[in-house]
């Protein structure tokens, strides 16, 4: 089967530019379903729609990036936040505290790394650090 292709020279010359989920941080590309409501997309599933920014995902944002600006290159284990946050209980924060720093690489204020090299945090897995740019 072959695929048509548009103009451009990545064959996307029409298709609108990425966009960050506002919940989770992930990318969200453009697919053609989306092309009447591409303005309104601010989330990348229903589950992220439903799940929103709580009072305790803005707090691991904001001791992440404390964290990032005390460290700099060095680099922080989002987790770090988590134990901030609550000692006790920390692993259940351990997703949200994820989420929290691909939207902190979103918006310019850190990098995410795996083994000192940057990486795309919406497909890194295993063990990530943050470091400042």
């Amino acid at each position: 089967m072959t695929h048509r292709r548009g103009s451009g020279d990545d064959g996307h010359a029409d298709r609108p530019e990425d966009k960050t989920c506002a919940s989770c941080g992930r990318r969200i590309e453009w697919r053609r379903s989306m092309a009447k409501n591409w303005d309104d997309v601010r989330y990348c599933s229903e589950a992220c729609r439903r799940r929103k920014i709580t009072s305790v995902d803005r707090r691991l944002e904001e001791l992440l990036r404390a964290l990032v600006e005390r460290a700099g290159r060095a680099g922080v284990d989002p987790d770090e936040a988590a134990r901030c946050v609550d000692p006790e209980a920390w692993k259940q924060l351990h997703e949200p505290a994820r989420r929290a720093a691909r939207r902190l690489v979103a918006a310019g204020a850190a990098e995410m790394v795996q083994g000192g090299r940057v990486v795309d945090p919406s497909t890194a897995k295993g063990e990530v650090r943050l470091r400042g740019v």
